[in-house]
């Protein structure tokens, strides 16, 4: 399984919720409520892809684009919906308080806390805010996602998904732009694939990843065109100690102070 940082989409209508299908949930959660029964509406009227409930002046982007000719085009935020994506009729159904536009708007940690009571939702957000997420959007726009926040996305959903204990994950470099805290749950969230046995080969630079491998294959002595051969293979230990490798090095110093942290 290819986990790579491509984009989970290319236009404003997809987002972590709807990539994920977790959206689905949410549609039908607003459908059932009382508001929503009593008006007759169903779970597509909180959908942004289909009229009935959406802002007709964009079509549910929440953005209208202006093409620049020789310019990239400009996105700027509907002047009828403001950039919320709904009518004012759907935007007066709320759920604990909150409208559809603005469950959109929470951060995904926020939302997790939200919808915590609603299993169907929580775990799939619960995944997100595990590989790091917890401060995007739950409705941000998949063209602002940068290639490693899209690839954590993705394996959030494939983690969702029941796994057979025989599968093998390719990761390139996830830990693109994430805090150190955020990189070790992504690192337990990747122990509990590994733990379920499946495996899983990272690309990756970061030290943290590098000394929690099993095995390692260390591709040098440089980058680029200065690079391509095989110079140390082994566990993290095995490559400290290997001569001519400057993974090796910086790995045998951050060995050396966990052994020091721990002695202390």
């Amino acid at each position: 399984i290819d986990i790579d940082q491509s984009p989970i989409g290319r236009t404003p209508r997809s987002n972590p919720a709807t990539y994920t299908g977790v959206f689905d949930h949410v549609r039908k959660l607003f459908a059932a409520t009382p508001e929503a029964k009593m008006r007759g509406y169903l779970q597509g009227r909180f959908s942004f892809n289909v009229k009935g409930g959406r802002c007709e002046a964009c079509s549910g982007d929440g953005t209208i684009k202006i093409e620049m000719n020789f310019l990239p085009d400009v996105y700027v935020d509907c002047e009828v919906c403001h950039g919320k994506r709904y009518n004012r009729d759907t935007l007066s159904v709320h759920y604990k308080g909150r409208n559809i536009a603005e469950v959109l708007e929470m951060p995904i940690a926020e939302a997790a806390d939200f919808f915590e009571p609603i299993q169907a939702i929580h775990r799939y957000l619960r995944t997100l805010v595990d590989v790091g997420l917890g401060y995007v959007r739950l409705g941000q726009s998949a063209t602002t996602l940068s290639g490693g926040e899209a690839q954590r996305v993705k394996l959030a959903t494939e983690l969702q998904r029941r796994s057979n204990g025989r599968s093998i994950y390719v990761l390139d470099e996830p830990t693109t732009g994430l805090h150190f805290e955020d990189v070790r749950r992504l690192l337990e969230v990747l122990g509990g694939l590994v733990d379920k046995g499946n495996t899983v080969i990272v690309i990756e630079h970061n030290l943290d990843v590098i000394k929690s491998s099993d095995w390692i294959i260390d591709l040098g002595p440089e980058g680029g065109s200065g690079g391509g051969q095989i110079i140390a293979t082994g566990t993290p230990e095995q490559v400290a100690r290997a001569e001519g490798s400057h993974t090796g090095a910086f790995l045998a110093e951050i060995l050396e102070q966990d052994a020091e942290r721990k002695a202390s």
